[in-house]
């Protein structure tokens, strides 16, 4: 499968929106907006990603687009963040897409978090060179209560 980053069109909104929306992905994120299915919301969030300084990509397998991925935040604080489409879990997409945004996007330290039960992202971080540096609890919207979550870096 052929996995590339390109810059976010118009176009890949409406596509991400279904994907985030997806009652198995939000809660094994976890971490999610309050209400994903605020429509508003999304589109407020998405205005601001693409009029910031934040690195934020389209994620395409064979030419679809499958998902997003993400590096933001304040210098030296930076974290990255991925979505893909479940039915592109456990190919090799998400890993793909992360390698491919870490060598656009060479600053370091990078951050991570995760639910510390989420196996799968875990994996994929730390394919990637990302080692957990602590744990801590969140309160996941998803889940609507605290949970486990790791916070994961990667150094120079």
């Amino acid at each position: 499968m052929d996995v590339v980053l390109r810059t976010v069109h118009d176009s890949d909104l409406p596509v991400f929106f279904r994907q985030m929306n997806d009652p198995e992905a939000i809660l094994m994120a976890a971490f999610t907006a309050k209400d994903p299915a605020d429509r508003d919301a999304f589109e407020a969030l998405w205005k601001r990603i693409r009029a910031s300084a934040d690195v934020a990509r389209t994620i395409l397998a064979d030419g679809d687009v499958v998902g997003s991925a993400a590096v933001y935040g304040e210098p030296g604080e930076r974290e990255v963040t991925y979505w893909v489409d479940r039915a592109y879990w456990g190919r090799g997409v998400a890993t793909a897409a992360l390698r491919e945004l870490l060598a656009e996007v060479r600053e370091r330290p990078l951050y991570a978090r995760a639910a510390a039960d989420n196996a799968g992202s875990r994996r994929v971080l730390e394919k990637c060179g990302f080692r957990v540096t602590a744990r801590t609890t969140g309160f996941a919207n998803a889940r609507g209560e605290e949970i486990d979550e790791v916070v994961l870096t990667l150094d120079g």
